[in-house]
């Protein structure tokens, strides 16, 4: 026999807060990015930096597009900024705010600092993962490449349910100032730990 009620779980107050305001403040942030924003977005100073970077690499912008471009259309698609997890949601924050894309990836599984380079031939994806191109602009850790900038991440080095801790990174192109950079990451920081 299968027992069929329902049982209403519980949830700490402090998170049920915490919650409560990552919610509250992606409905005004969806607010604040109408259509007009939206449509006007690439045209701004940072995101315009952004495409200039893309092209530079090799990825066009208008297929790609670059991170908060793809929030503005999705915002637009979906009439607002659903929340995901307390993660992606910090991350959408800090890009909508400043315009600077934010990686998470899982600490534990990096070796060393993170740094852009070019894949080298023959390489594959952390190691085991599909082929990269030859020259490839990837983000690395001191062993392999852990992404395909602005593309994908490697299998395994994002941010999963058994994540212990946490390291958010971010790419500073040219013509985008530090406290932009500087303010993106702390914005998930705060986030992440309740100080927004």
């Amino acid at each position: 026999m299968i027992d069929s009620e329902l049982e209403e779980g519980w949830i700490a107050a402090e998170l049920a807060a915490e919650l409560h305001d990552v919610k509250s403040r992606l409905r005004k942030l969806a607010d604040r990015y109408a259509g007009g924003k939206a449509v006007t977005i690439s045209q701004q100073a940072v995101p315009w930096a952004s495409r200039v970077f893309f092209r530079q690499v090799g990825i066009d912008p208008d297929e790609h597009r670059t991170p908060v471009e793809a929030i503005a259309l999705e915002r637009m698609r979906a009439g607002g900024f659903p929340s995901r997890n307390v993660l992606d949601d910090a991350m959408l924050i800090a890009t909508v705010e400043t315009s600077v894309p934010v990686m998470a990836f899982d600490e534990d599984a990096l070796t060393g600092p993170l740094g852009l380079r070019l894949a080298g031939a023959d390489e594959r994806l952390g190691g085991d993962g599909r082929p990269l191109s030859s020259r490839q602009v990837v983000v690395a850790d001191a062993e392999r490449a852990v992404a395909v900038l602005f593309l994908d991440m490697a299998e395994g080095r994002g941010v999963h349910p058994r994540t212990e801790r946490i390291r958010v990174a971010s790419v500073q192109v040219k013509g985008v100032p530090d406290v932009s950079v500087e303010e993106a990451l702390w914005i998930v920081r705060e986030t992440l730990l309740g100080d927004a």
